[in-house]
């Protein structure tokens, strides 16, 4: 299959499902149903092309797919490029079906043959750990270093939240009540290489389980917003998750991160939710997300160990 389309989306959403209710700490970090839904559909126009997919059923019932992303060079918004020479791979198996990562690997050799591919397992996965060593991949040192891109996934028990302290004159605002083109702006200026657009938001608003009133911000006196969050919200497992956070450069180390993701687990909660996760990079050099998540209660349940097929 060439395209990645909402129907097969929702299958894998369905899976990950599955594995936040029976083992959260076997999740890829890139497999959860919100940071499947944010990614497919911010980068569905630039990266369709090159996104490649498969699923493996089981008794009519999804039980395993596979995600690559072969090499790509397309423009930002700023002017510059993104790249990749490599092939990426994001994939999930049922707990009880461990087996099928061998057709998943073997469908990824094949899917992008002669180039570096590149995978993570996670830290709690020993099965998948050594299937993957079998196949000839090998500890990334590059992403998994101290200074590298490795992620750690964290959770918290939607119990004893604080309230929320915004400085004098910023309000909390959502997606609900501000155009389309603010809330893209509020991404945008957190992550100015982005290029998100306001037909990416679009389909971001259409794709499952987006709600705008979990899409928090925090206005500023003069009407710019200037912190965001989305929260994706699972009501089968009770679990939200927030993908993604920014602040606004200019209105960092004001506290509006912490008071931005205080507000947010209430409103997850007062939604239904009992836990939240989210994903940050988990490096020794890269501290300033990981310190805000732990701040406000979270703790770590599991790391990505990354690996890589040298294909050349």
């Amino acid at each position: 299959m060439a395209t990645l389309e909402i129907t097969d989306l929702r299958l894998m959403q369905g899976l990950a499902q599955q594995v936040t209710a029976w083992r959260p700490e076997l999740l890829n970090g890139d497999a959860t149903i919100g940071e499947l839904a944010w990614v497919w559909a911010k980068d569905y126009d630039a990266l369709h092309p090159f996104w490649r997919h498969r699923l493996w059923f089981a008794d009519g019932a999804l039980a395993a797919w596979g995600w690559a992303c072969l090499p790509y060079l397309i423009p930002r918004g700023d002017g510059t490029f993104r790249e990749s020479d490599r092939a990426n791979l994001t994939w999930q198996a049922h707990p009880e079906r461990p087996e099928l990562l061998h057709e998943i690997l073997d469908w990824y050799d094949e899917t992008a043959p002669g180039i570096d591919r590149l995978l993570t397992v996670q830290s709690a996965d020993t099965p998948a750990q050594a299937i993957v060593t079998a196949h000839g991949y090998a500890f990334d040192t590059q992403a998994g270093a101290d200074d590298g891109s490795w992620v750690q996934f964290n959770a918290r028990a939607l119990t004893e939240l604080p309230d929320p302290a915004l400085p004098e004159g910023f309000r909390f605002r959502t997606a609900a009540e501000v155009s389309a083109a603010r809330a893209v702006r509020a991404h945008r200026d957190a992550w100015p290489t982005s290029a998100f657009t306001q037909t990416a938001f679009e389909r971001v608003r259409r794709t499952w389980p987006y709600r705008a009133d979990l899409h928090v911000l925090v206005e500023a006196a003069d009407g710019t917003l200037a912190a965001g969050a989305i929260i994706w919200l699972d009501e089968a497992t009770r679990t939200a998750e927030f993908e993604p956070v920014g602040t606004h450069g200019a209105f960092r180390r004001q506290g509006l991160g912490t008071a931005l993701l205080l507000h947010g687990m209430q409103r997850a909660k007062a939604a239904g939710a009992i836990s939240m996760l989210v994903a940050c990079l988990g490096a020794p050099a890269h501290p300033v997300a990981r310190n805000l998540y732990l701040g406000v209660g979270f703790r770590p349940i599991g790391r990505d160990l990354p690996r890589i097929k040298v294909g050349r």
